[in-house]
Parts: C-alpha cells; structure tokens; sequence
C-alpha cells in the first residue's frame, strides 16, 4: 500500500531495511551492527552513568539497569524508571542510551534503564517482574539516587511504553511505590490485535501486523494472544478499571499499526478521570524518530521532553 508519509521522512524509508523479527538472535545482532554505526547523541550538559544490578523477582536473577543522571546537580532531582523498546524480543540499555541521557540531561532528570529479560527465552511475566522489580528498588534507594521519592515516574517507548502501563498497574494493585507519572510513547498494549490501524498496517516500516504477530507469541506463547484469560497486566489494554492511575502522557503514529491502541487507551484514561494528555502526528511511522533531522521528528521529542519537564518539575 502506499501511505501519505510527511515529506520530509520520504527519502528516507526506502532506507530503512525491513524488520521481521522471524529469526529474533539475528535481528539482536543485526540491531547491535547498526547501533555500533550510528551516530551519538551529544547532551548539552554532562551525563553520568553507571550500571550496578538490582534484587530480581523472586527465584529470578539479578536485573541489569543502568543510571543516568546530571554530572552537576544541587538538590535532589525527579526520577524515571526508563523501559526500552522492542516488541517484548529485542532491544536493549545500549540500544537505548541515547534516549535515557536525553532525558537525563534535558528534563533533567535521574534515569534508571532496566535491562529486563527478553521473550522468547523469557515470557510473561518475566520482563514485566523484572520491571517491577527495579521500580522497587528505585523508590527503595531514591535517597541514595538522588530522587525526590514523590516525584517518581515510568516511561518508555513501544513495548516499552506497554511495560509501563503494565508497571503503573501493578503498582496500584499490589499497593508498591506511588507514580506521578507515565509516558506511554507509541504503547504496545493489546494482544487482541483486532485494531483498524492493526488490521490495515501490513506492510509499514519497522513495525507492522506480521511484526506484532510474532511479538505477542513470543511474549504469551504460541496460540495464546486473542484467547480468553490474557491477564491485564501483559496487554494492559484489557485492564477493566483504570481509574486510581498517574497522569498519562501518550504518543500515536498515523502509520503504526499499534496506533489506535494507544489512542483507545488514552481515551479510556481519561474515561476513568486520569489526567491525560494524548499526541497523534501524522505522516509519521512507528519509529520513524530515528530520523532525527525531520521536522516531525524534532517536534515529537521536544513535546515529550516537555510534557516530561511539566510532570516532573511541576510549578517549574
């Protein structure tokens, strides 16, 4: 199919190789060769970071994460639990680390990035607890990190930004550390697949309905995504009561198949009386901001990065 792209992201998709996560070991080292090649992100002020391992779920390993933060800070800052992308399969802290010291450096913030364990080799609830886990101990450690305890938020992007949703969930249910906040960008959260932009997206770059077959199997087992019984907390979107929630905010791409399951959820947040604030950009494609220099590109990191700043530093 053809599809409406912004100009400006045009020229480069032809570029851009098509991903199926068929052969998932050789997509993690085809991701790590291409990272390896990409330019870095400069931060306009100096970031730490240092990786040290955190209590995992019970019976369960250690779980990797990595801390970002200010080099130069007075006082005690925010702090976000940054989960990575992925497709629940691939992805990983070095993957991301340009986006967590993005955010370290601009909102600013402490940035915690969780090295959680991977589907297939790991299903749910594997990645999630592992998640949860170091949600835990951020807010058990936030004195020692830095963090103001009452300003602590959740984030990521993809499935990811379904992790999180995930995470805040469980952090209401089980009554665990007190969010303020979750961003929730392009959110994978319904195994149902049932979706008009699900249905249509067959063909789109990076991520497409083939794509998000195989993601949901690896993550729930073959022949579970659809049935009866998927627990809300590995498709979020089949969370019945989302009142009691932190204020969300949630990002759409026009041609991104996982587009109107993030829509409908941000819809049903604010539904339920949670504070939401929703972005839809057209022209645009499920990772399509790896095109840095595209106009749409700039504006939906500055919009993130502000609605970050506003959660975070309320009041300013």
């Amino acid at each position: 199919m053809s599809y409406a792209y912004d100009p400006e992201l045009v020229p480069w998709i032809a570029m851009i190789p098509h991903l199926s996560i068929v052969d998932v070991e050789q997509v993690r080292r085809d991701e790590a060769a291409m990272f390896a090649e990409m330019p870095r992100y400069q931060p306009l002020v100096p970031v730490e970071s240092r990786d040290t391992t955190v209590p995992g779920p019970q019976g369960a390993p250690d779980v990797p994460v990595r801390i970002f933060a200010p080099a130069e800070r007075d006082g005690g800052l925010p702090g976000l639990l940054y989960i990575h992308g992925g497709g629940f399969t691939i992805g990983s802290i070095d993957m991301f680390e340009d986006d967590a010291t993005a955010i370290a450096a601009e909102v600013p913030a402490v940035v915690v990035s969780v090295e959680y364990r991977l589907a297939p080799e790991h299903p749910f609830p594997a990645g999630l607890e592992d998640c949860y886990a170091a949600l835990t101990w951020t807010a058990a450690n936030a004195a020692d990190l830095g963090i103001v305890p009452e300003r602590l938020a959740v984030g990521g992007e993809s499935a990811g930004g379904g992790l999180s949703a995930a995470v805040a969930l469980l952090a209401r249910d089980r009554g665990g550390p007190a969010l303020c906040f979750q961003l929730l960008g392009v959110p994978e959260l319904d195994d149902r697949l049932d979706t008009p932009s699900m249905r249509t997206f067959t063909d789109t770059p990076i991520w497409h309905r083939p794509n998000a077959e195989l993601s949901w199997d690896y993550y729930l087992g073959k022949g579970v995504r659809g049935a009866d019984g998927v627990s809300p907390y590995a498709a979020p979107a089949r969370a019945e009561d989302l009142s009691g929630l932190p204020p969300a905010y949630v990002t759409a791409c026009e041609f991104d198949p996982l587009r109107d399951e993030g829509l409908n959820y941000a819809q049903r947040l604010i539904q339920a009386g949670v504070p939401t604030e929703v972005h839809h950009y057209p022209g645009t494609f499920h990772g399509s901001t790896m095109i840095r220099d595209a106009g749409v590109s700039k504006r939906m990191s500055a919009d993130r990065l502000n609605a970050l700043r506003l959660a975070l530093h309320p009041g300013g």
